[in-house]
């Protein structure tokens, strides 16, 4: 049984009080990013609260305010999406790790690179791509509340979707190098390797956007709806995006093993 007098160590205190400043020594820039933007949105939760009592107040006095529900689910989509990266870089998120506890350090390693890397990151890249299609239908639209009182230029809030969520990717990626680096080097083939969904998926929709510019700017005819539709080349933008990230796998092995780092 735990003595309940011992005193808690430093890194148990910050880990409760302040996640953001465990093992600082060992933070990247992009981790400094990420908790730097995390402190800085969390002054949102406040505000959140002052609005929430605030319409309370109201309600109970017969002056409801629509623009005041939509002001607590703008906060509380920013705030909550900040705190996904937030809790990726900080490792203060909710864990059941009944087994996971117990594991070497080695093997939680390639836990986390594994989970990250083939379930994460390519969700995150996924949401990243769905939701600037969102932000800019959005946009275009030029969407606002449905309450005539309520916050119009819905748009702003989505538009801070697709950023919030590459926010989230570098958290992801910079947790999964550091991972990557407990059990081996972290060499372009062997991130490629451990990253392979997410190299594939990012691959696919980077050369998907490419030809879709080109063929915007070269074929005056065609609708911008319908070039993904006339062009056959697309059909084909996923198995490119596949030999090209296994050729440098192959390519950064040979390499490797040439140089005797393998």
């Amino acid at each position: 049984m735990t003595d309940t007098n011992t005193p808690l160590s430093v890194e148990e205190v910050l880990a409760i009080s302040d996640p953001g400043e465990v093992n600082r020594a060992t933070h990247t820039k992009i981790d400094r990013l990420v908790i730097n933007v995390g402190n800085v949105i969390a002054w949102a939760f406040p505000l959140l609260m002052v609005a929430i009592v605030a319409q309370v107040l109201l309600r109970a006095n017969g002056h409801n305010q629509a623009w005041l529900d939509d002001l607590q689910w703008w906060i509380y989509g920013v705030a909550m999406l900040a705190a996904f990266g937030y809790a990726i870089t900080t490792s203060s998120h909710v864990r059941v790790d009944i087994f996971h506890q117990n594991y070497s350090d080695t093997k939680k390693a390639k836990i986390e690179a594994a989970a990250i890397g083939w379930l994460l990151l390519p969700f995150i890249a996924l949401m990243t791509d769905v939701m600037s299609h969102y932000a800019w239908a959005s946009i275009e639209s030029g969407e606002g509340s449905s309450s005539p009182n309520g916050l119009h230029r819905l748009y702003i809030l989505k538009t801070s979707l697709p950023f919030l969520f590459a926010l989230a990717w570098l958290a992801g990626y910079s947790t999964f190098k550091k991972n990557l680096a407990v059990f081996s080097k972290t060499g372009l083939a062997k991130q490629l390797i451990w990253l392979f969904p997410t190299a594939v998926f990012m691959g696919w929709r980077f050369i998907h956007y490419i030809l879709y510019w080109a063929i915007f700017f070269t074929d005056d005819e065609i609708r911008a709806r319908r070039i993904t539709r006339e062009y056959e080349i697309f059909e084909y933008a996923m198995y490119i995006s596949l030999a090209i990230v296994v050729a440098l796998i192959v390519i950064g092995l040979v390499t490797s093993r040439r140089k005797g780092d393998v």
